[in-house]
């Protein structure tokens, strides 16, 4: 259980929360924004003493059911509701081991995707495998120094990464990067890997540490994510991603709809290749 983690999501939690947001009138004027602990307390069925511990990191470990009753409380996401269970020490089994074999069904999916970007990474930013529409977007990983494949990593320490962005994306593609990273090391306590990461980042990223302070969680899924392409312009892409349980591995792809003018530059994209590639960036 980690005390101090849990303290720290459970008051960010309270404070985000308005009295209407749970069917409370506001009532006077509040000194701080969101809930009182009292209130918190109510809504969770416990004595305000209890709760009160738990936010000043010296309160016992919650049951399951108490777990359940706060994330009720706090209206949390299920992302969020699975963080606050892995804090207390209750996640579910899982398999803790990573590994860089991509299984060859997924390597000729790949293959098969010949008109769309699409890549195989690890939940923690590391890219395994591209195909070659995802080459031609945004370099070909496999090209650089180990050190260098994880997309994370560049994302906040490479400029030339946030170039293939928008400059008006950056802040969302950021806040995204570490609500995804702090959900995987929460659910991995025991890897190393993660953990590493969020240390090396928190240490060399100034951008990073202010955001991991927000205690934001979300698991990365799909979204709709902008392009700058130094031949072919523009690009407004689809991403969806497909999580493979058994070796925490992701199946990102990015398509166009039909009919736009990012599908029309999207199909120059697969004639264009590997021509003309800098700077490049890299896909997220």
């Amino acid at each position: 259980m980690n005390r101090t983690e849990l303290a720290d999501f459970l008051r960010r939690g309270r404070a985000r929360l308005d009295p209407t947001d749970v069917g409370l009138t506001p009532g006077i004027r509040r000194r701080t924004p969101g809930l009182r602990r009292e209130e918190m307390a109510s809504l969770a069925g416990m004595s305000v003493d209890y709760y009160t511990r738990l936010e000043q990191s010296r309160g016992p470990r919650p049951s399951r059911q108490m777990l359940t009753a706060l994330a009720r409380a706090l209206r949390l996401t299920d992302d969020e509701r699975d963080h606050l269970f892995h804090l207390a020490g209750e996640e579910p089994p899982r398999r803790e081991a990573t590994s860089a074999h991509v299984r060859p069904g997924l390597l000729l999916v790949l293959d098969r995707l010949h008109d769309t970007p699409a890549q195989v990474m690890t939940d923690c930013g590391e890219v395994l495998a591209q195909n070659a529409m995802a080459k031609a977007l945004s370099g070909d990983a496999s090209a650089r120094p180990p050190h260098e494949r994880n997309l994370i990593r560049r994302f906040f320490l490479d400029p030339a990464a946030r170039a293939l962005f928008p400059p008006e994306d950056g802040p969302e593609h950021a806040r995204a990067q570490v609500a995804n990273l702090r959900a995987v090391t929460a659910a991995r306590p025991d890897d190393p890997e993660p953990a590493a990461l969020v240390a090396e980042l928190r240490a060399d990223s100034e951008e990073f540490a202010h955001l991991w302070e927000e205690h934001e969680v979300a698991v990365r899924r799909s979204a709709t994510k902008r392009f700058r392409h130094p031949v072919v312009g523009l690009l407004e892409l689809d991403c969806e991603v497909l999580l493979h349980p058994d070796h925490h591995q992701l199946l990102v792809i990015h398509t166009a709809r039909p009919g736009t003018e990012s599908y029309e530059r999207l199909q120059l994209l697969r004639v264009v290749g590997l021509q003309d590639m800098s700077p490049q960036g890299a896909v997220g």
